[in-house]
């Protein structure tokens, strides 16, 4: 058998491809994910309206 599979095409697939599929980790990462983007827009927002209330 070839490294991977013999072809390269995805018939072979037959389940998720990831490690912590199936368990609480992908919602944990998910979770994560979100709370850092509005972290990211809270701060941006903050900066930006600093800087537009000096003009």
């Amino acid at each position: 058998m070839g490294f991977p599979y013999e072809e390269a095409n995805w018939a072979v697939v037959d389940g998720a491809m990831y490690m912590g599929a199936g368990g609480p980790l992908p919602g944990l990462y998910t979770l994560i994910s979100a709370v850092i983007c509005i972290v990211v827009l809270f701060v941006g927002h903050k900066s930006e309206a600093a800087k537009s209330a000096k003009h």
